[in-house]
């Protein structure tokens, strides 16, 4: 099938354009997933028709990048009395198929995952004539967990083909893992790190049925020109205030950094529930002259700050916290090295897949002396930040263009719904 030739959908009514349902957890409601953002903008631009459909939409649209993706969203709670209608609709219609459904369902491995599950059974009833209706030609979810499972439930009673991107928590949760993998018409994996890890719980498939598909970003044509402002370098961390981003380390190493006289100053952009801790742990430092916390930084003011040239070198000090909780291959380094800008980080997850061969600085996590070491290594050295943003940028676009891994994408999609 093209993917910009006129497509049979399910009902065997034409339409001009493939048509693709693109589950998500909230976006692009709320402050997460903005790494969306790139791929379906991409995704329309090659000719798709595309409907975003968030699992729990809240909150107003926060990237203001996403603006226009809102109107691309069909937007409904996990339950309300339009989605209990339509399940039962469904399920009156096709019963053998929903009850089949919900038959795999209750193979969840843990009282925990169930519930999970049977909150978004309904919900995936209504995907699944949503679906027919529309004449989706294809359903794809991102993360392997209820966002899957919706996709999964839809696929079953409207027949339409499913597949899902999996990322690292969604893998480590566990939801169904070698149920939806045998169902899916493929699973992406966005890094090597979490395909070994899905095989370690079970998922056995074929090479071509778990491709290892990138996640994307739009690199810049061209670099702004000019000398960066004067003032101390800036170094920068975007992440959530979460235990996994290993930012009290990071904080350990701007104190050494200010011991050593290193002029440098950390901004800080995100939130989480360990913000009171590490605004308690900078107090109680000194360090309130040398770290800054920016809250909610949306995706539109990240690239701002990039291309203003305000941001020096890009740090993310992720650790590993055992039970498969760790990186991914993590965006916020990926746009940073878009932009040719430095970045440090951890040998964590597949943060090595994305920084090896010097597309970046790799240390040992939860070192904050080795992080203070290659921060100033950055700081004293024009040439080494020069070498290793370009280097970076490199990396960026042979392999982490969006272009380039939509092309990836489509091609799975394409063999699947044909």
């Amino acid at each position: 099938m093209s993917g910009v030739a006129a497509t049979v959908g399910a009902t065997g009514a034409r339409h001009d354009r493939p048509r693709l349902l693109y589950v998500t957890a909230m976006f692009p409601f709320g402050v997460g997933e903005p790494f969306f953002i790139p791929e379906v903008e991409e995704l329309t631009r090659r000719g798709w028709d595309v409907r975003i459909v968030p699992r729990s939409p809240a909150g107003p649209v926060m990237h203001h990048d996403a603006q226009e993706l809102a109107d691309l969203s069909l937007c409904q709670p996990i339950v309300s009395w339009r989605i209990l209608a339509a399940a039962v609709a469904e399920l009156l219609r096709n019963p053998i198929a929903a009850l089949r459904a919900l038959g795999l369902l209750l193979h969840s491995n843990s009282l925990r995952v169930l519930r999970k599950n049977l909150a978004v059974y309904p919900k995936g009833l209504w995907l699944g004539r949503v679906a027919r209706s529309w004449r989706a030609d294809h359903i794809h979810a991102h993360w392997i967990s209820t966002t899957a499972t919706m996709a999964m439930v839809a696929s079953i009673v409207s027949r339409i083909p499913w597949s899902c991107t999996a990322h690292r928590g969604d893998i480590a949760d566990n939801n169904l893992l070698p149920v939806k993998a045998s169902r899916a018409a493929f699973v992406r994996f966005i890094s090597m790190s979490g395909r070994k890890m899905a095989e370690s719980l079970g998922v056995r498939l074929p090479a071509p049925r778990a491709p290892v598909i990138h996640l994307g970003v739009r690199p810049p044509a061209s670099l702004p020109a000019g000398e960066r402002p004067d003032g101390p370098m800036v170094v920068f961390c975007l992440a959530n205030l979460r235990p996994v981003k290993g930012l009290k380390y990071l904080i350990e190493a701007m104190a050494i950094l200010k011991g050593r006289l290193v002029p440098c100053l950390l901004a800080i952009g995100g939130v989480g529930h360990l913000e009171t801790e590490l605004r308690a742990m900078v107090s109680r430092l000194s360090l309130e002259d040398r770290v800054q916390f920016l809250g909610f930084t949306s995706h539109d003011k990240v690239l701002g700050l990039y291309e203003a040239k305000k941001i020096d070198l890009v740090v993310l000090p992720s650790v590993d916290l055992g039970n498969d909780l760790h990186e991914g291959i993590p965006v916020s380094l990926m746009e940073a090295m878009a932009h040719g800008i430095p970045v440090v980080s951890t040998t964590t997850g597949g943060i090595p897949e994305l920084l090896h061969d010097g597309a970046g600085i790799l240390v040992p996590p939860q070192d904050a002396t080795a992080l203070a070491n290659a921060i100033a290594q950055l700081v004293s050295n024009v040439n080494l930040r020069r070498t290793i943003g370009e280097a970076g940028r490199r990396r960026i676009i042979e392999d982490f263009s969006v272009e380039h891994v939509v092309s990836e994408l489509l091609a799975q999609i394409e063999g699947s719904s044909c």
